[in-house]
């Protein structure tokens, strides 16, 4: 019983590390900033926004989601591990731990987005993609923002 208790204490621990390490996956927003993109001098463009179109931002899909459903999963699979039996399940366990916790991650991480396309005061026409944080309709005035770096975003 105590055993069980430490081995469900360790496996919640797992897992709110998992979950807080995923939260500072980077953002695709309008509005939120990197620290590597603060004091640059930014291109601006003005437009018109002429479409939106309401599209899914892929979650992230690094090791920790993966690593940390391993354990978890190789914890919970385990049991106390004294047959060759409890070890075949830990392994098992592991493996759709593994599966389970990637798959978790990138849905965590996962947001709404919008497609903008904007017609350009200087001529021509871009869409850019990112999250659906601002309310931007179509007929909205626009900046698009350029960064040294290429990276494009688009605010009222």
């Amino acid at each position: 019983m105590v055993l069980t208790q430490i081995k469900l204490k360790g496996v919640l621990l797992i897992v709110a590390l998992a979950v807080l390490t995923t939260a500072c996956a980077s953002s695709k927003s309008g509005k939120v900033y990197s620290r590597d993109e603060t004091q640059n001098v930014q291109v601006v463009e003005v437009g018109t926004v002429i479409a939106i179109e309401d599209v899914l931002i892929e979650g992230t899909k690094t090791p920790i989601g993966a690593a940390a459903g391993t354990v978890v999963g190789g914890v919970i699979g385990a049991g106390s591990a004294n047959s060759s039996g409890d070890r075949v399940r830990g392994v098992l366990g592991a493996v759709i731990g593994g599966v389970v916790g990637a798959a978790a991650e990138e849905g965590f991480t996962r947001r709404k987005g919008q497609e903008i396309t904007i017609e350009l005061d200087g001529g021509g026409v871009i869409s850019i993609v990112q999250e659906a944080d601002q309310h931007i309709a179509i007929n909205d005035t626009v900046r698009i923002l350029t960064q040294p770096n290429g990276t494009k975003r688009v605010t009222r």
